[in-house]
């Protein structure tokens, strides 16, 4: 991991959700329940793609087949001069695997030392892609804004 950093430039995040399921879309209350690749269960986090496509494809592999019908999207506006870490996955040995623990120690000291506000991590499901990880408990997170819930459409041809 590097030292925090300031984004130059504002960046869009995108999460797919469940707005009738047991949390609202962008909330960290299940992560809250559960451990997950880049966190402990317990941690405030939000986990989102940065591009839409990324999120449909992490969302296809966590249903492992059709997800819930009426999933929605919220595109999350991160202001320039966020705090920001990234995470190459040279850096972590096995990061990729299912429960791997280099992942998610790295994503818990992150998030439990409130070292910035994002942390840029690839993505399994797109290796060349980047998923990026909100800390909802740090300062500057009232700045992220997540825009207006749309209904995310899934073409049928994904499913045969």
């Amino acid at each position: 991991m590097t030292s925090p950093l300031r984004l130059a430039a504002p960046l869009e995040a995108y999460r797919i959700g469940d707005p009738a399921g047991r949390w609202p879309v962008y909330s960290p209350n299940g992560t809250r329940q559960v451990s997950g690749r880049w966190h402990e269960r317990g941690g405030r986090v939000i986990y989102g793609s940065v591009h839409y496509s990324t999120a449909m494809l992490e969302t296809l592999v966590r249903w492992s087949g059709l997800p819930p019908r009426d999933q929605h999207l919220v595109r999350i506006d991160v202001p320039a001069g966020t705090s920001y870490e990234v995470v190459e996955g040279a850096d972590l040995p096995d990061w990729h695997l299912p429960d791997s623990d280099s992942a998610r120690r790295a994503g818990h000291r992150w998030y439990a030392d409130g070292r910035s506000a994002i942390l840029i991590v690839p993505s399994v499901v797109a290796r060349v892609e980047r998923n990026v990880i909100i800390n909802a408990d740090h300062p500057e997170f009232p700045k992220l804004r997540p825009g207006p819930e749309t209904p995310v459409w899934w073409d049928e041809r994904l499913f045969v």
